[in-house]
């Protein structure tokens, strides 16, 4: 089946019954997948091995599974952090029980010295929040939702270390309307490796932790394909007390929010 042939299926979704499951070939990923707006007005981070940003202010508080954080950074290595700059490359199995609240999309060796870059970007009003209002009221169509803060983070088309010219591109988006906040992570284009990665979310002492299907594997190219919203690439959690989402205290809180769909297409 041709990618058009997919595509013309992905948009007309009347007659399901004559559909099945297929995976998306490399040729059908953007390498940007379902990414929110970047680039424009982003803050960059340095090119350097295993960095991070500086400090981030949060315009508005983001609460995360009961914590109230001001202010955020952006490692390099595929993780943001609450307490500190962090630096670590080589990912744990989550859930950890450590010491540490961690938002990971993509937690593996990222080296962009050569090539990609990462940023980020602070929204309080604009098409963005318009954006992540509409995609949580379709995830989360009981809450009523809107948006009045988001942060965007974003790697885009980064290396692997040692491999210069290789592309991986993902990016994290937290979401808030001062009370409620969600986490949504985005998959574009992923390069093989056989560096472990580790992809979701953990807490202190892991009292709230996710790992996304296909971490800490070899391959770890079909995250574009996979998802818990219906929308390829993409995976989204409620992060605020964790009254919903796909998983609390370790369990299953809601198997319709966690389940990962897929994709249909024609046979044709």
């Amino acid at each position: 089946m041709s990618g058009y042939e997919k595509l013309i299926c992905m948009f007309l979704l009347i007659n399901v019954q004559h559909c099945s499951f297929f995976p998306l070939s490399d040729n059908d990923i953007n390498i940007t997948g379902p990414f929110y707006p970047f680039g424009t007005g982003d803050t960059v981070n340095g090119r350097i091995d295993d960095g991070s940003s500086s400090v981030i202010y949060l315009q508005q508080p983001f609460i995360f599974f009961g914590q109230t954080y001001n202010q955020i950074y952006v490692n390099n290595n595929g993780h943001l952090t609450f307490d500190g700059a962090w630096y670590s490359y080589s990912p744990y199995q989550f859930p950890a029980y450590g010491g540490k609240d961690l938002i990971a999309p993509f937690w593996t060796d990222i080296d962009n010295r050569w090539n990609g870059v990462i940023s980020y970007q602070q929204y309080t009003s604009g098409s963005v929040l318009t954006q992540a209002t509409q995609d949580i009221n379709q995830y989360f169509p009981d809450l009523s939702f809107s948006a009045s803060w988001v942060f965007v983070a974003t790697w885009d088309r980064v290396a692997y270390y040692y491999n210069s010219g290789i592309e991986t591109s993902f990016q994290v988006v937290l979401i808030s309307n001062g009370h409620l906040s969600f986490v949504v992570i985005n998959y574009g284009a992923i390069a093989p490796t056989q560096r472990y990665v580790q992809a979701g979310y953990d807490t202190i002492d892991s009292s709230h932790h996710f790992s996304i299907t296909g971490s800490l594997q070899n391959d770890i190219t079909s995250l574009p394909h996979s998802s818990n919203v219906n929308v390829p690439g993409r995976w989204a959690f409620r992060t605020d007390h964790g009254s919903r989402g796909c998983q609390f205290n370790g369990n299953v809180a809601s198997l319709t929010n966690c389940m990962p769909y897929f994709l249909f297409a024609a046979r044709l």
